[in-house]
């Protein structure tokens, strides 16, 4: 007949009751730090996506601003009504009207369309989005489809430096083909500080001094 084992044998053969609930809370623990360091890391990633995302946004925005302006010339067209609309106009008139219109040129054609190689532009604030909009004719056409450049925008501000180099908060030239010197746009988005783009203007005509006539002339 074998002899009861110690209690010493005993404990050396596995683990108590407490010590499993330790080992299993210890577990706990760092499962639950893990988690929360795998969820923090996954959300940091998300936040860094989504701002490099909006970066890249506004400087697609800003490609599309200097390219047009760039190449803007002075030339007066007509809208769909048949009207005569200066070289270069803006406002701030609600979303009834864009905020920017002009005429640029260097239109590729790389599928030798019908069509010049200059392009009415305009640019439009609607619900809450900074749009483009471009016309297939600059003269009478219908324009196209436009394309939401950024989204969450409250305001655009609009300012304009003339050929004098003083900036204007309103282009009302004395003549339909005078162009600014260079634009400067405010965008206000919804949780982002405000952003500043300057862009320079293409040289157009030079503005025609007023000439007074001597009396009795």
């Amino acid at each position: 007949m074998m002899a009861p084992r110690s209690r010493a044998e005993t404990r050396e053969s596995g683990f108590t009751l407490i010590e499993l609930l330790v080992a299993l809370m210890i577990f706990a623990m760092l499962a639950a730090a893990g988690v929360l360091l795998l969820g923090n890391s996954v959300s940091a990633q998300a936040q860094v996506k989504a701002r490099l995302d909006d970066m890249a946004a506004v400087q697609r925005t800003a490609g599309a601003l200097a390219a047009d302006l760039g190449q803007a010339v002075p030339r007066i067209s007509r809208t769909e009504t048949g009207t005569l609309a200066p070289a270069f106009w803006s406002h701030r008139e609600g979303e009834s009207l864009p905020v920017m219109q002009f005429v640029r040129g260097g239109w590729d054609n790389l599928g030798d369309l019908p069509r010049p190689s200059l392009q009415k532009v305009e640019y439009w604030v609607r619900q809450g989005r900074l749009e483009r909009r471009t016309y297939a004719q600059v003269d009478g056409a219908v324009g196209d489809d436009p394309a939401a450049l950024l989204d969450h925008v409250e305001d655009v501000a609009l300012r304009f430096r003339d050929a004098r180099g003083d900036w204007r908060e309103e282009w009302t030239p004395t003549q339909p083909d005078l162009m600014p010197r260079a634009v400067e746009m405010t965008i206000a988005r919804t949780g982002e500080p405000p952003v500043t783009l300057r862009f320079l203007v293409a040289p157009g005509p030079m503005e025609k001094p007023l000439v007074e006539e001597a009396p009795g002339a």
